[in-house]
C-alpha cells in the first residue's frame, strides 16, 4: 500500500473479503482511486468500451464520472469507501478539489459528452502518410481559366491515432517558410471532409477538401517574375509575380507515400445532433462543403449509419445548398446524385452557380438567391425544434440568410436576427465562415 501511495497508483481489490478499512481510508485520504472487483477497469493503454450516448451530440462518448467521486462503486465497497472518506474528510478535501480540476488529455466535454480534442499539438504533431483514395481523383475540379481553379481531395493515413467525429477539423503543418518567414509554417486548420470512419471505413484515414490558393500580380507575392514553376496540376505563371498559399499548395502537391504533420482534432461548432429524426439544412460555398460531405457519408453511405437490416438510422431530411462560381467547380456531385437516387424522400440538393446562372429577376445565382426559391418550405422547416442549420464557407452567407428570410420573419411577426439568435441559443444554428 505504501508503495502504491508513493507512486500514485490505483488500488484494485479483488473481493470484499480483503482487509479494506485501513487501505481505503489511506487511499481516500490521499485522493487514490479505489475499485471493487465488479468494476471494469481500463488502463490508459487499452481502448475503453463505448459508452451509451444520450441525446444531444452525435458520435460523442458519455463523460466519465467526476474523478473525486465514488460513482460506480457497489455494495460493501461503496459503504466502506464512504466511511473512509468521512474519517479523512479534512485531509482529503484539498486532494479531492485537485482531482476534480484535472482534465483528461485528448478529450473535451461538450454538452456533457466527451469528444476527441487536440490529441496532437503543433509542438508534437502526428506524422501521417498520404495514401491513394479510391473514392475520388486527386483533383476534383476542372480548369476554369482562373489561377486558383484547382480543388483537391487528399487522404492521410493516421493508423487510428487521430480519431475525430463529423464536423471537426485537423491542422496541417507545412514545411514553410510562411508569410512571416517561419519554418515550419504555422498550422492551418482544415474542415474534415470524411466521416469518422474515413473514406475507406477503416477508422484509420482522414480526408481533406483543399483549394489551391494562387494569386497572380496581387499585392503580395512569394514568387517573383521568373520564379513560379508548374504545380502538380500543371498550372504555372513564370512571367508573373505570384503568391501561392503555403499550406494549400503543400497539400495539393502531395502524392501517395508523402509524410504529413497533423494536429488536432478540434472544433465543436459544427457537430451533428444526436437525434436520428433531425432535419439538417446545409449551406456551403466551395470547400465549405467539407463538413457537409462528412455528414452525408455517415447519414447515407457508411455502415456506421446503417441498421442491422440495412436501413438507415437517419430518419430526417438533409437539404444541401451549395454555391460555386462555375459548374466545373462543383464538388462531390456524383455522391449527391447517388444519395438523391437512393433516398429521394430524405435528401435534396440545390446548386447556385454564380457566374453561369441567374434567377427570374436576372440576378446572379448565389446561395441566398437559390434558397429564396424555396423560402416558404425552408421557413416552415426552421420552425421545428428538430431542424438544424449548418453554414460553412464565405462569410457573406450570414447576411444572405437575413436577405432571404427577414421578409418572411416580419410577415410572421418576428425579427430575423432575433429568430436566428434564438436558434443559436437552442444550438440549432451552426456557423463556420471566413
Amino acid at each position: 500500500l505504501k508503495l502504491a501511495l508513493s507512486k500514485g497508483r490505483c488500488l484494485v481489490f479483488a473481493s470484499p473479503q480483503h482487509t479494506m478499512g485501513r487501505a481505503i481510508a489511506a487511499a481516500a485520504a490521499t485522493g487514490l482511486c479505489v475499485y471493487s472487483a465488479s468494476q471494469t477497469f481500463v488502463s490508459s493503454g487499452a481502448p475503453a468500451s463505448p459508452s451509451p450516448q444520450a441525446p444531444g451530440l452525435r458520435g460523442a462518448a458519455a463523460a466519465a464520472p467526476d474523478a473525486g467521486s465514488f460513482a460506480g462503486l457497489g455494495g460493501m465497497t461503496a459503504a466502506v469507501a464512504s466511511a473512509a472518506v468521512g474519517a479523512a474528510a479534512v485531509r482529503a478535501a484539498g486532494v479531492a478539489r485537485s482531482a476534480t480540476a484535472v482534465k483528461k488529455k485528448g478529450v473535451r466535454v461538450v454538452e456533457g459528452k466527451e469528444i476527441p480534442w487536440n490529441i496532437f499539438m503543433p509542438k508534437a504533431p502526428y506524422q501521417g502518410k498520404v495514401v491513394p483514395n479510391d473514392v475520388h481523383p486527386h483533383t476534383l475540379t476542372q480548369d476554369t481559366g482562373d489561377a486558383n481553379w484547382e480543388t483537391t481531395h487528399v487522404t492521410f493515413e493516421h493508423g487510428g491515432n487521430v480519431p475525430y467525429i463529423e464536423g471537426q477539423s485537423i491542422g496541417v503543418i507545412a514545411p514553410g517558410p510562411d508569410k512571416k518567414g517561419e519554418t515550419p509554417a504555422k498550422i492551418r486548420l482544415y474542415s474534415i471532409a470524411s466521416s469518422a470512419v474515413g473514406d475507406d471505413q477503416s477508422s484509420k484515414t482522414v480526408s481533406l477538401c483543399v483549394k489551391r490558393v494562387v494569386e497572380v500580380d496581387g499585392e503580395y507575392a512569394n514568387r517573383e517574375v521568373g520564379e513560379d514553376k508548374p504545380d502538380k496540376a500543371g498550372t504555372g505563371f513564370p512571367d508573373k509575380k505570384v503568391y501561392r498559399g503555403v499550406c494549400s499548395n503543400h497539400i495539393c502537391d502531395m502524392s501517395p507515400g508523402d509524410d504529413v504533420l497533423i494536429t488536432g482534432p478540434t472544433g465543436a461548432e459544427m457537430l451533428l445532433p444526436e437525434e436520428d429524426d433531425a432535419n439538417v439544412i446545409m449551406l456551403a460555398t466551395g470547400t465549405g462543403i467539407a463538413p457537409m460531405r462528412s455528414y452525408l457519408r455517415l447519414l447515407f453511405h457508411d455502415k456506421a449509419g446503417a441498421n442491422a437490416d440495412g436501413s438507415r438510422k437517419f430518419k430526417g431530411l438533409a437539404w444541401l445548398f451549395m454555391g460555386v462560381p462555375y459548374s466545373k467547380s462543383l464538388l462531390y456531385d456524383d455522391e449527391h446524385q447517388e444519395y438523391t437516387k437512393n433516398y429521394p424522400d430524405q435528401f435534396r440538393y440545390d446548386y447556385a452557380v454564380s457566374r453561369e446562372q441567374k434567377n427570374a429577376a436576372g440576378q446572379k445565382m448565389y446561395i441566398q438567391t437559390k434558397m429564396a426559391e424555396f423560402a416558404e418550405d425552408l421557413w416552415e422547416l426552421m420552425q421545428s425544434p428538430k431542424t438544424h442549420i449548418y453554414m460553412c464557407g464565405l462569410k457573406g452567407m450570414e447576411s444572405g440568410m437575413e436577405e432571404c428570410f427577414a421578409p418572411l420573419a416580419e410577415k410572421n411577426g418576428m425579427v430575423w436576427k432575433e429568430f436566428a439568435k434564438s436558434m443559436k441559443k437552442a444550438k440549432r444554428y451552426h456557423v463556420e465562415v471566413y
